[in-house]
């Protein structure tokens, strides 16, 4: 199975709604191109700052057609999969691999307090329902409560042939480097997931990065991966220095309404979140955003 494609900085693509929080087609499009032509390696549909949790199966769909299309082989795109049932998970998951795409990412399902052999049966469970599809893990315990184990992910990636590789986003880096560590025999791509340690994860061995702020600022957070990739390791971590403070200006907004907000300070044209969220208003907040990115050199 190749899994070559599978490195880089990978965007979790806004969704982008018009006013009945319809996927607006042609803004859609228009945002696809952005980070393409901002130098993303490759595009996550439905990820966290996707909004998945608040989209219909078939807008989903319609969305991943129109992302897909308008990708036109440039760049994989990946389908974000976050649903807690494991029937719920196969289905999206063959849904998204009969419309394009290249591999599927699979939360740990939020709510629930699993067991291990729990955890285990059900990514098994989806990864079988695609075999010869590349999915990866997607470990979130800030947002779903617990963690997956170094254990787990090593049992996965050693028995289920097309779990390749994870998305950490635990933030906790000698986690992140024990999922590599432990897996590195087979090859098992691990992507850091925290916009302000993608350079300590690929010191580490990591492909890359699967980055919020490439909606906004993909010229910065690529700047980090490609310095990183030319051996460059000094100007890399400089990149990285120069991105963090408005990644880290982001944090005191409503999640996950920032990556919008900043965009749209860019002169994106992306909309406004899915309710109940709301663009964040005028006040310290925002000002903290305009000034770190006026200071990084983004207005």
């Amino acid at each position: 199975m190749n899994t070559d494609y599978m490195k880089g900085v990978v965007v979790p693509i806004l969704t982008v709604i018009d006013a009945e929080e319809k996927i607006d087609e042609a803004k859609m499009r228009a945002h696809v191109d952005y980070v393409i032509e901002g130098g993303v390696s490759g595009i996550l549909a439905f990820g966290s700052n996707g909004e998945f949790y608040v989209i219909e199966e078939d807008e989903m769909k319609r969305g991943l057609q129109i992302m897909v299309d308008q990708a036109a082989g440039r760049v994989p795109v990946y389908f974000g999969i976050g649903a807690i049932s494991t029937k719920k998970c196969c289905r999206l998951a063959k849904m998204a691999v009969a419309n394009g795409a290249a591999a599927v990412s699979v939360l740990q399902p939020m709510f629930l307090k699993p067991t291990r052999a729990e955890l285990y049966n059900h990514f098994k469970t989806i990864a079988e329902s695609v075999p010869e599809t590349p999915v990866l893990l997607y470990n979130n315990p800030g947002r779903v409560g617990y963690t997956l184990s170094a254990d787990l992910v090593d049992e996965l990636a050693h028995t289920v042939p097309n779990i390749v590789g994870m998305k950490d986003t635990s933030g906790d880096i000698t986690q992140t480097a024990e999922f590599i560590r432990r897996t590195r025999d087979v090859d098992f791509k691990v992507f850091g997931g925290k916009d302000t340690l993608l350079y300590a994860s690929m010191c580490h061995g990591a492909v890359g990065g699967v980055c919020t702020a490439a909606n906004f600022m993909p010229e910065l957070i690529t700047d980090v991966y490609n310095k990183f990739a030319a051996g460059d390791l000094k100007g890399s971590l400089e990149a990285q220095f120069k991105l963090n403070p408005v990644r880290l200006a982001m944090d005191p907004a409503s999640f996950p309404v920032a990556a919008k907000d900043m965009a749209t300070l860019r002169g994106r044209d992306v909309g406004v979140p899915y309710l109940p969220n709301l663009p964040t208003p005028e006040g310290p907040v925002t000002e903290g955003f305009r000034r770190t990115m006026t200071e990084a050199g983004l207005l």
